[in-house]
């Protein structure tokens, strides 16, 4: 399908899936080259070239670790007036070892580090990785921050999800993923402000913060715990001529707190940019951008 879809048509690469969408937008705001780094598994063929160049091109230091079992992970994103469909073949994707994080170079960069971002998809992949990452971030005290991903995530990967929580010191989340998940692990509340205070007091390893909970709920507010205190912060209302595709705007919304984040800003400020980002990306085809950010705190 894919190499029909090339053949036939005047198809745009982008370097995708859902954490490396998110330190691509990291790296526009941050306008600095390599500042982020990237890993995930990758096939030896044709669409890893590609990936590979598309991801520099915006700055990643991408550090793929390449299989020959499974074919490059795509996903075809189909277009019909203002809808969208997608068809992804992961292939490659679920074929991540923790043995690339053991390799030299790769742990000079994780040692490097001082904020780590995992997926919650990951956890289908290799929940192994997962814990060795957090229990380095714990013993550096560095920030380790998750996303819940994807209601499914919540309800089926309900295990490795639970042994991760601990060590998270930032989650994020949207309103369909933390109704799941609040249903999943019996907490006995609908009420949305209340599943994100809890989900802020489960355990934590790392006593020296406290644990700083997300959730998007669309155009409506977005929840904020911190402190164990609730806020609330107004999304951006685009109206709905102005929309041509909500792919990606999750990631991008998580790639521009990061780039707040990463320079000392504050929480409030994180979010306002976060959302700024969003509000860029629905307004294009694909986690796309162009030109340099002109985000205003």
């Amino acid at each position: 399908m894919y190499d029909e879809l090339v053949e036939l048509y005047n198809a745009n690469f982008i370097a995708g899936g859902s954490v490396q969408n998110t330190m691509r937008v990291a790296q526009w705001f941050l306008e600095k080259p390599r500042v982020a780094s990237y890993m995930g598994c990758v096939g030896i063929d044709k669409y890893s070239k590609i990936l590979e160049d598309k991801a520099r091109a915006d700055g990643l230091n991408v550090r793929y670790q390449y299989t020959k079992k499974e074919p490059t992970g795509t996903c075809a994103v189909l277009i019909t007036g203002n809808e969208r469909s997608l068809c992804a073949n992961l292939a490659a994707a679920t074929c991540f070892s923790p043995s690339h994080i053991e390799e030299s170079e790769n742990k000079k960069i994780i040692e490097m580090a001082e904020y780590i971002y995992i997926s919650g998809f990951f956890l289908t992949v290799s929940p192994e990785t997962i814990l060795m990452i957090a229990q380095h971030a714990l013993e550096k005290n560095k920030m380790f921050i998750m996303n819940l991903s994807a209601p499914f995530l919540c309800e089926y990967y309900k295990k490795p999800m639970l042994e991760a929580l601990p060590y998270v010191d930032i989650l994020f989340g949207n309103e369909a993923e933390a109704d799941t998940f609040a249903k999943a692990n019996d907490f006995k509340t609908t009420d949305r402000k209340e599943i994100a205070l809890k989900l802020s007091q489960m355990e934590k390893l790392n006593k020296k913060r406290q644990r700083i909970v997300i959730i998007t709920q669309g155009p409506d507010n977005i929840l904020v715990v911190k402190d164990n205190t609730i806020i609330e912060i107004p999304a951006t209302k685009l109206p709905n001529d102005k929309v041509v595709d909500t792919n990606g705007a999750g990631d991008a919304f998580v790639g521009g707190f990061l780039a707040q984040l990463v320079q000392g800003k504050s929480i409030e400020v994180c979010i306002k940019c976060g959302i700024w980002a969003a509000t860029q990306i629905v307004q294009r085809s694909g986690c796309t951008y162009e030109g340099k950010p002109d985000f205003i705190p």
